[in-house]
């Protein structure tokens, strides 16, 4: 799509003011006009309850605890053999942030303070977009892949690019398509957990794709170092159903970056700067660790910043859809 950031910078601030502009408006169009509850997402779709398996870790990151679960989810036909698992997610408040003795903050970390987030119920994809979701949505990859894999989560697309994505699936799909707020992005993550992981206080490699070669957490082992991505699904659920929410690809979420979480939103909405140009402020957030990083940046309350034309290997997206 862009190929070159430095001489279609200009070109993405129009795109990106053009799309603001179209959310503006369909704001305003929501506040005018109330929505019927037949009419909501939720009243038109068929519900499925799938199964899946998750895992408790003790502080040496040994298994304690193994439990058969059931979640909802809808499934998007994308063609005759390419799906998308959306996992019905709850309402709820939970507190965002790290809590002031959790491993690996320091004094002014960009994940304090912690604060009570509400947040309403949406559906959020049951794994990263994959390789085969792009192709059969984009029609092309943005950047050729180093390992085609139909199964491999999609890297090497910028935060324009999953804007992109989620216009597209939407227009295909007649439902609101986007990425999650940072807000929604951790309460998934932590499914009713106050660890610092959903599997507990530590993390190993046999449970999710990091780099296993920086210090454990917390009393955890050190592991493998697998060096790339892997295929979705391949490591325990969360207690909600949802994979991958630590480590494998880092994950673009809807905000614009802020430095700490004085004045966040309560709602769970996302951050943003009317009138920002990405030009001179264009750093978006991403959440969740990656195949490259250490265990420490694969905690539920950790998060980090890239400039939004940023494509690399580390970084992926899932996306989220409103009930209404």
């Amino acid at each position: 799509m862009f190929k070159n950031h430095k001489t279609n910078l200009k070109r993405r601030d129009l795109i990106f003011g053009a799309l603001l502009g179209c959310g503006l408006t369909s704001i305003l169009a929501i506040k005018r006009n109330k929505i019927s509850a037949t009419n909501t997402l939720a009243a038109r779709l068929e519900l499925k309850s799938f199964n899946f398996e998750t895992v408790k870790v003790n502080e040496f990151g040994e298994i304690i605890d193994t439990k058969t679960r059931q979640a909802k989810e809808f499934i998007e036909d994308l063609d005759k053999s390419i799906q998308m698992e959306m996992v019905a997610i709850a309402g709820g408040s939970f507190t965002m942030g790290t809590s002031e003795n959790e491993e690996g903050i320091w004094s002014g970390d960009s994940s304090e303070p912690q604060h009570e987030v509400h947040i309403k119920p949406f559906y959020m994809s049951r794994y990263l977009i994959t390789q085969e979701q792009w192709l059969t949505v984009m029609g092309k990859f943005t950047v050729d892949p180093k390992y085609k894999n139909g199964r491999l989560p999609i890297a090497w697309v910028d935060w324009i690019d999953a804007q992109d994505f989620c216009q597209a699936l939407s227009k295909i799909t007649g439902k609101k398509y986007r990425l999650p707020s940072e807000a929604e992005w951790e309460y998934v993550c932590r499914a009713g957990t106050t660890t610092p992981f959903h599997y507990g206080e530590t993390i190993t490699t046999n449970l999710a794709n990091y780099n296993g070669n920086y210090d454990a957490y917390g009393q955890g082992p050190k592991g493998e170092n697998r060096g790339k991505a892997t295929e979705v699904g391949q490591f325990p659920a969360n207690p909600w159903g949802l994979h991958d929410m630590h480590g494998n690809l880092l994950e673009w979420c809807e905000d614009v970056w802020f430095n700490s979480y004085y004045g966040a939103p309560s709602d769970g909405s996302a951050r943003s700067l009317i009138g920002w140009k990405l030009g001179r402020n264009p750093y978006k957030v991403v959440r969740g660790g990656s195949w490259i990083t250490g265990p420490h940046s694969a905690r539920s309350a950790y998060r980090s910043e890239y400039r939004f034309y940023r494509r690399l290997s580390r970084i992926g997206f899932r996306v989220a859809c409103s009930l209404s």
